[in-house]
């Protein structure tokens, strides 16, 4: 059975940083820890502008036209996925922290690799690829304590992120200790944040020091219970709009990309899998022809899918479709114009990505 559906796009001026050159990712061939040394050797000696510059790299990395689209500071311990935010930060100077008592005071710069584990060292603790804006209150809560699926909560923001005694069981099995959990829409954000450092600084991390998720390699970097939190998290939360153009606008200021955003199929490549995440419904949702010719390209599911979304390079989701239809049908998506784009179906907890180019 055959869908048709036609999508009216607006074609998006391309700017010279609005994606990875085309060559960029020509020396990625290898697979497994030989893919990562490849990515490191692409990725390494970024422009290091310093701790204090981050404010300036906010201004354009992580600003909320998104959710709410009011280009306030997106923080995503307090952001609010499906309503109003509990509070907003100015992107001006005025809300920056200085001293803080309660959620809502101010915002300041979260290392999501602590910097104390690396002593606090350039280039990494200046490093925007994992160095978010957040609100003052909640990273002093997050602390230096490693992310992890919580069991209970000691502590919960107001948007939902927790902190408490890791689950310790299922995908997290291994850990017992005090992690922090941000909400789902951002794990697999975070996730990939993670993974990143431990490709961009593999020449240096197995000689960090002690913290729970690290098990002082340079290859694999992570412990087997932060590892499988980690895949999971980048697997069930695949990448977004919003982290495209985070993406774009960090490799504008610093000069270096992360991988894991533009290829996310790289984690597998690398790490493996978790087990089961992902793979009935990748194996059964192709994506024809690709590149795509005469401004449309088809989506084949054996899987009745939940919704089909485009998102364009600059990380704009320009067209979702909900509820398409049942299972073993074709949807032809027409009216694209020429470029690259993400092409994400999903189907419950399920979610493949898959890259397009339109001649």
């Amino acid at each position: 059975m055959k869908k048709t559906f036609t999508l009216a796009m607006v074609l998006v001026t391309i700017g010279v940083f609005a994606q990875a050159p085309a060559n960029y990712y020509n020396n990625a061939t290898g697979t497994g820890y030989t893919l990562k040394t490849q990515l490191y050797n692409i990725i390494k000696n970024h422009n290091d502008r310093g701790y204090d510059n981050l404010y300036t790299c906010y201004q354009t990395s992580d600003r909320d036209y998104f959710y709410e689209n009011d280009g306030t500071i997106l923080d995503v311990y307090s952001e609010n996925p499906t309503g109003s935010d509990p509070y907003n930060f100015s992107a001006s100077s005025t809300d920056r922290c200085g001293n803080y008592s309660v959620e809502g005071d101010c915002y300041n710069r979260e290392h999501l690799m602590p910097q104390s584990v690396f002593n606090s060292v350039r280039p990494m603790v200046s490093d925007a690829h994992h160095i978010l804006p957040t609100d003052g209150k909640v990273n002093g809560q997050r602390n230096n304590y490693p992310h992890g699926k919580v069991g209970t909560a000691t502590w919960t923001s107001r948007n939902g992120s927790k902190l408490g005694s890791n689950l310790n069981s299922g995908y997290s099995a291994g850990y017992s200790g005090t992690v922090f959990e941000p909400i789902d829409e951002f794990k697999g954000d975070i996730a990939r944040c993670y993974l990143y450092m431990a490709t961009r600084y593999e020449n240096v991390i197995a000689n960090w020091g002690n913290f729970a998720m690290l098990d002082h390699s340079s290859n694999r970097v992570f412990t087997p219970w932060a590892l499988s939190t980690l895949l999971t998290w980048a697997a069930q939360d695949p990448v977004s709009a919003r982290e495209i153009a985070r993406n774009n606008a960090v490799y504008t200021y610093q000069g270096n990309r992360n991988p894991y955003i533009d290829h996310p199929e790289y984690i597998a490549q690398i790490w493996g899998t978790v087990a089961g995440l992902n793979e009935v419904l990748a194996n059964t949702v192709s994506v024809y022809p690709n590149p795509a010719t005469d401004h449309k390209i088809n989506v084949y599911s054996e899987t009745p899918l939940d919704a089909i979304e485009i998102i364009n390079i600059n990380g704009q989701l320009v067209q979702r479709i909900q509820k398409p239809a049942a299972s073993n049908s074709t949807y032809t998506v027409e009216q694209l114009p020429q470029g690259f784009y993400m092409l994400r179906a999903s189907s419950g907890n399920q979610t493949v990505t898959k890259k397009i180019i339109v001649n």
